[in-house]
């Protein structure tokens, strides 16, 4: 089979795709014939060893697939070849084929093609969590999303819209705003042009936001924590700006607010039941077109280069998506 090999933390550019051996499942995994693979931003972090998890060296990224299950292993029940899946698989994922814990793989619904699955999972699942776990976000609250056209981004402006919250959605382009709006955002807020904390109380009548989702970090981080509401939530996400950010944690006592990390992967792997539970949420509301998971490009396997440089260059809009040769 092809696949994407980073053999040694190292630039992006030292990548290679190349003939490796078709991966076996061992003891209560499966083997999936990878039809796409989602690109995320820790995806180039990884392979540059910037990440906090590490592999051993060699590896192939890629941490969400969607494909066909081809192959069980011992233990596995529930799931059986022919299958249509989409699987949170850590590393493997830029390859034609690819091994996954059962308990991490996920029958689709008939309605969702391979493309969207494979912007899917880590994106909603991600959003979903951090949004009803950990913010608690309620009807009726206010929700301010950074980086809000971006591929985690989009899916907590629609999951806010969903769950009944007034969602301000800020980005730094008018093209980007645009698409918000498209995906449910009641207000929006250009920060390249406008200053944030003045258009977040001129929004909210002075009372600030009651939820902020940031995968952003850097400096807008402070910004918005300023913008909390009495008793609000921060959710830190990620760091797509590149500057993890200090923040006074006098912010926090003056206004009674909440700074919370949110970790979408260990909550899956520690709580598998809730988990489980959230994703067939979900899937129901995506069957019901209550999401549309918006895909920025599809790329072929052979111009991984270029859709993980989309990505971490921060030029996409939604998700960015590998397709492998059929």
């Amino acid at each position: 089979m092809k696949a994407v090999i980073c053999k040694e933390f190292a630039p992006r550019s030292e990548l290679r795709l190349e003939d490796a051996p078709s991966p076996v499942p061992g003891d209560g995994e499966v083997l999936i014939k990878v039809e796409a693979c989602g690109v995320n931003f820790f995806d180039g972090l990884m392979v540059e060893g910037n990440y906090q998890t590490k592999p051993d060296r060699p590896f192939t990224p890629g941490s969400e697939v969607a494909g066909v299950v081809t192959g069980i292993g011992a233990g596995v029940t529930g799931l059986q070849p022919g299958t249509r899946v989409i699987a949170f698989n850590g590393i493997g994922g830029y390859a034609e084929e690819a091994v996954a814990l059962a308990e991490r793989v996920y029958p689709i619904p008939d309605s969702m093609t391979f493309t969207q699955a494979a912007g899917f999972l880590i994106t909603y699942a991600t959003s979903h969590h951090a949004l009803k776990d950990r913010a608690k976000l309620q009807p009726g609250e206010t929700l301010l999303v950074l980086g809000a056209a971006g591929g985690v981004g989009l899916t907590a402006v629609e999951l806010g819209k969903q769950m009944g919250a007034r969602v301000i959605a800020a980005a730094s382009s008018e093209e980007k705003l645009a698409l918000c709006r498209r995906h449910g955002a009641d207000e929006t807020v250009n920060y390249a042009t406008e200053e944030l904390r003045p258009r977040l109380k001129e929004l909210t009548g002075g009372k600030g936001v009651d939820v902020v989702y940031d995968p952003v970090g850097g400096a807008t981080t402070e910004t918005a924590l300023r913008s909390l509401a009495t008793n609000g939530r921060h959710l830190v996400i990620g760091f797509a700006a590149g500057d993890i950010p200090k923040v006074p944690l006098n912010l926090l006592l003056l206004k009674q607010t909440a700074l919370v990390g949110v970790f979408w992967g260990a909550f899956a792997r520690a709580n598998p039941e809730r988990h489980a539970a959230n994703m067939a949420e979900l899937f129901s509301w995506f069957d019901q077109g209550k999401l549309n998971p918006h895909i920025h490009a599809e790329y072929p396997l052979d111009q991984f280069a270029d859709a993980l440089s989309a990505v971490m260059e921060r030029t996409a809009q939604g998700k960015v998506v590998l397709r492998m040769a059929d």
